[in-house]
């Protein structure tokens, strides 16, 4: 029951925090000797963080249920945006879950990522409004969210720095990666699932929902306090965190 919640904790976090959630749930059984989350574990954690990004932009989606001009122009952005990531993930599978196996790899992956993003703060503070998305935002983005799907790459952080190569402002760029990362979220969950049914699906238990609710809960303030911090704060401080967990973590292992 504890083992559920703390993984949803870090999933939570790690989800939407420009982190790397990859990266921590391999890094951080590493260093405590132990085994990571299972695939059932994976498979509810990835609900509780869907149902968290779900609840937060909703406003968002339902303009897009409602096919309105600016959701057709949100949807339009996340169609286009989520096909880089689509292929990429379905042609690279086998080789990125091998990574998996790498917590040192992870850690160099994660470190490298962590210096693009100090590297943001010398970037112009862009000015462009949600609103204005286009269909090259959702290729550029994409092709960001594309590159986090080596293990210790931030999906959130990608896609932010391509949001602000692009031009948006911080907040409502980051706005953008957590819309663009509802689909990769949500096939991340059923890829799972369908792995975790074709092995064993008796690891599936009640215990597991406590996971999945602190995933949730924990997600939904992640995005909160996010998008508060990094109109102020950008990247870059979550690039030193990045360089700075990894680097610990190739000494430690």
């Amino acid at each position: 029951m504890l083992d559920a919640a703390f993984w949803g904790l870090i999933q939570g976090l790690t989800e939407f925090l420009p982190i790397s959630s990859s990266g921590h749930l391999v890094l951080v059984p590493a260093l405590l000797g132990r085994d990571g989350p299972n695939l059932a574990t994976s498979a509810v954690l990835h609900i509780g963080t869907l149902a968290a990004v779900l609840a937060y932009f909703r406003a968002d989606l339902f303009e897009v249920v409602r096919f309105t001009p600016e959701g057709k122009r949100l949807l339009r952005f996340m169609l286009i945006g989520t096909i880089p990531a689509a292929v990429a993930g379905l042609a690279l599978r086998d080789p990125l879950d091998r990574l998996n196996e790498q917590p040192r790899w992870v850690a160099v992956a994660m470190i490298c990522a962590g210096l693009v993003f100090i590297s943001t703060r010398f970037l112009d503070k862009g000015r462009r409004r949600a609103q204005e998305v286009q269909g090259r935002d959702g290729i550029i983005m994409g092709l960001g969210q594309a590159v986090a799907l080596i293990p210790g790459v931030s999906r959130s952080g990608t896609t932010i720095a391509s949001g602000m190569l692009e031009g948006f402002e911080h907040r409502e760029g980051a706005s953008l990666a957590f819309l663009l990362g509802i689909p990769a979220i949500a096939g991340a969950g059923l890829l799972n699932f369908v792995d975790l049914l074709a092995e064993d699906a008796s690891g599936l238990g009640p215990e597991l929902l406590l996971g999945m609710v602190v995933a949730a809960v924990v997600g939904y303030a992640a995005i909160a306090g996010l998008l508060g911090l990094i109109r102020v704060t950008g990247l870059a401080p979550f690039g030193w965190y990045c360089v700075a967990f990894g680097a610990l973590s190739l000494i430690l292992l």
